[in-house]
């Protein structure tokens, strides 16, 4: 009898094993950022073949930015203008959170090619240096351009943030990402005004890169502004606690080698100097 009873137990305890392995394999994402782990944003291009351009690309993002960038007076401002107000909804995409918008939210033309906003999320800290110095968030606002072949252009706008009062957009979803603890969850949040995210940004840096995250793909035109944001510590903490609990403490991938790219910084003629 007492034989039977710790069998019983062993078998129990070989079960309760067996099923928190299970549980762990299938909760362990395709890929991460934990620079020890097997799925690493070291290892990314060895995951999938389709991935390879993590190992072996040459345009890779994200990079150090330098104020020592040639100044291009010609590139032009992004005609935030086309941005509008639209339906949005905010999502837990288990590495980050977006925010996604359900329509037509308007668009930025760079070199006479149209992007239309599709989505903007987080990442923490900054992906992008500035001389030297790596920030505490960083939104990125993808945009795409569909092409006749069926296939799309995209071009990045980053944005980085520095701990300090609210983030304005931020402290409105608030109350939504409260709401999307699990991955895949999401909430309609109302109407998005992409144009309030940009305010006041008048000197950026562009140069041609890859999206920061499996596949990395390459051929992003990169649109980072200079001017620096400001975002609380809970909000950022918020952002953290939503996403990546188990698997790391940010989602930011290593910086990138240059390669002979140029980066390229706009400043508008009637400014001396761009502002810090």
């Amino acid at each position: 009898m007492q034989r039977q009873s710790h069998m019983k137990i062993a078998i129990s305890l070989i079960s309760i094993l067996f099923c928190s392995t299970l549980t762990g394999a299938l909760d362990e994402p395709e890929y991460g950022y934990n620079e020890n782990s097997e799925n690493g944003p070291q290892h990314w291009g060895d995951v999938k073949e389709a991935w390879a351009a993590c190992k072996i690309g040459q345009m890779q993002s994200p990079i150090e930015l330098s104020s020592k960038s040639l100044v291009i007076p010609n590139l032009g401002g992004l005609k935030y203008w086309n941005y509008r107000p639209q339906y949005a909804t905010v999502s837990n995409r288990g590495q980050n959170v977006a925010v996604i918008w359900e329509g037509d939210a308007g668009s930025i033309e760079i070199n006479g090619t149209t992007f239309f906003l599709q989505q903007a999320h987080w990442h923490w800290p900054s992906e992008h240096t500035i001389d030297g110095r790596r920030y505490d968030l960083e939104l990125h606002m993808v945009h795409v351009s569909p092409q006749p072949d069926g296939t799309n252009k995209t071009a990045v706008v980053g944005i980085l943030y520095k701990y300090g009062s609210p983030d304005p957009l931020i402290s409105k979803l608030g109350k939504y990402i409260r709401d999307i603890p699990e991955e895949n969850e999401e909430k309609s949040v109302g109407m998005i005004d992409p144009s309030e995210i940009m305010k006041g940004s008048k000197v950026y840096y562009r140069y041609m890169g890859s999206l920061t995250a499996p596949p990395c793909t390459e051929g992003i035109i990169w649109t980072v502004h200079k001017k620096i944001r400001t975002v609380s510590r809970g909000q950022v903490k918020l952002l953290m606690d939503t996403v990546l609990k188990y698997y790391a403490k940010n989602n930011a991938r290593p910086l990138q080698p240059l390669n002979q790219r140029e980066i390229q910084l706009y400043i508008p003629k009637a400014m001396h100097k761009p502002p810090y």
